[in-house]
């Protein structure tokens, strides 16, 4: 033999620059099932299930092909252990592969290669459009790293939304302030809801198998509708472009309850798992905008997401870590409150989003951010615990993008170094983009006592607590502006029923 190459789940991508040059004469595909994937975080069943039926389905296509597989199946080995024991057996001398998804795994793999004193040919992953050694040579003379000004390098590199004169096309870089609408108070009505894919034999026999082996895991799989394959992946993206994205960009923030999906793309699980390629998703997306008269803000707010978010949060990724996954700004060691896995609380958009995401493991942005991470910054947990329950609870959580929207984003745990203020936000907020708050046993008006919101009364601890860091920003020194409006009294109130949350945080 020649080269093994390995194909790991979340690169099942026929083009991939690991099967290049492929020699089926001497060359040899290896794939492996680790239930140390799936137990190393606490992974929801709908989290296991489309990993193992993408990558069953991907041996598949890789057989009909007459590609030389090996393919080991319901492992209880690490990966880098059966790894091990395939190199030795086949007596390999090279191994390629592509640049792993998550850091653990990728030093696994270089630590294995040096190990047995392999050839090890670690390809830079293709499938995205900046690699890491360019995304470092961009970030390298930057004072700070914004997703604005790496948008727009982007933009530009690439030609996506510029005109002629190489200026955007509309005149400016960013519509995010016509993204942000709430739906009406009658709610969303209509929407034409995304593709659901039945489950073929090969999906049931691996709920079978999640059903047997991973009975005590959190969610469901009664309720699983995500492509497991390149076809199913492609007609999901031609429903979302034709039937959905018109009304994308106006309602992306927005929320109610018992509509999981909006009308966002839910395309997150075909792109980590590579069964979907940026640059098909971006130039259908561009060719409708052509063909169908859409607006503008709505295509540009999704271009953003794809060309723009996607490869900034990968790039903060390879270039921080390892230190990234043990950052902890504000130094909170509270631990994750049980109700993140059960739904069992009295707050009804905590109840609905944790509800959802064990239907479904989904969750859209705005939900992750400003519910689940919002609260969990505002109730001071651990941002190692809330970030291996992103990456255990969700199907489309991989590391390289999981932790820095959790640290950075959600919990500003690395203290700003992508963003320049905490996202942290009151009951008013949630009243503002939903309708979680009617019918709540709390008011997201009541800063402290019975009635009183615990995001609501947490965001103002929080603020009382932090009020001279905030004080020194100018993005978040409005916000410390309306403590004057507060007595004295009353912000030692708020602060002690924060106490009182926060000593019973599994009961609210």
């Amino acid at each position: 033999m020649k080269t093994l190459v390995l194909i790991l789940g979340d690169q099942l991508d026929i083009n991939s620059s690991a099967l290049r040059n492929f020699d089926p004469s001497s060359d040899e595909v290896i794939m492996i099932e680790s239930r140390n994937e799936s137990d190393y975080v606490w992974s929801h069943k709908a989290k296991i299930a489309i990993f193992l039926s993408a990558m069953r389905h991907f041996a598949e296509a890789l057989k009909e092909k007459k590609i030389p597989l090996t393919y080991v199946k319901e492992s209880c080995l690490a990966i880098e252990e059966v790894l091990r024991q395939q190199l030795i057996e086949k007596r390999v001398t090279h191994l390629r592969c592509v640049e792993p998804g998550e850091w653990r795994l990728k030093l696994a793999i270089e630590d294995l290669a040096r190990e047995l004193n392999l050839n090890l040919d670690m390809l830079d992953d293709d499938h995205f459009y900046c690699t890491n050694a360019e995304f470092r040579e961009w970030a390298t003379d930057k004072k700070e790293l914004r997703l604005e000004y790496f948008y727009r390098h982007m933009r530009k590199k690439h030609h996506v939304l510029m005109d002629e004169e190489s200026q955007p096309i509309g005149g400016q870089w960013n519509f995010d302030d016509q993204n942000r609408k709430p739906y009406s108070k009658n709610g969303p009505g209509f929407i034409n809801e995304p593709l659901e894919f039945p489950a073929d034999e090969t999906t049931r026999e691996v709920f079978d198998f999640v059903t047997r082996q991973y009975p005590t895991h959190p969610g469901s799989l009664a309720h699983f509708v995500w492509p497991v394959t390149r076809e199913q992946a492609l007609a999901a993206l031609d429903h979302f472009v034709n039937h959905r994205l018109a009304s994308f960009g106006t309602y992306q923030d927005a929320m109610w309850k018992e509509t999981p999906f909006g009308w966002h793309s839910i395309l997150s699980t075909s792109l980590n798992l590579k069964l979907l390629n940026p640059r098909e998703v971006i130039k259908s997306v561009l060719d409708a905008y052509q063909n169908s008269a859409l607006d503008l803000a709505t295509v540009e707010g999704f271009i953003r997401q794809i060309i723009g978010w996607r490869e900034f949060v990968r790039g903060i990724y390879y270039l921080d870590m390892p230190q990234m996954a043990q950052a902890n700004f504000y130094q909170h060691q509270r631990a994750l409150p049980n109700w993140y896995w059960t739904g069992e609380t009295k707050m009804n958009c905590m109840k609905d989003t944790v509800g959802q995401t064990l239907k479904y493991g989904y969750a859209h942005h705005i939900q992750r951010l400003m519910i689940t991470g919002n609260f969990a910054l505002l109730a001071e947990v651990l941002p190692q615990q809330v970030s291996d329950w992103y990456l255990a609870i969700y199907v489309d959580a991989i590391e390289w993008v999981e932790l820095p929207n959790v640290v950075g984003m959600a919990l500003f745990a690395n203290g700003g170094r992508f963003t320049s203020k905490p996202y942290i936000a009151s009951g008013a907020y949630v009243k503002r983009m939903s309708n979680y708050c009617d019918r709540c046993q709390y008011k997201p008006e009541v800063r402290y006592g019975e009635q009183a919101c615990p995001m609501t009364n947490l965001y103002w601890n929080f603020l009382i607590n932090h009020q001279s860091a905030f004080n020194q920003n100018p993005r978040t020194r409005l916000m410390t502006a309306n403590l004057s409006k507060i007595s004295t009294e009353d912000q030692q109130l708020i602060q002690d029923h924060a106490k009182m949350i926060l000593a019973n945080i599994d009961l609210i």
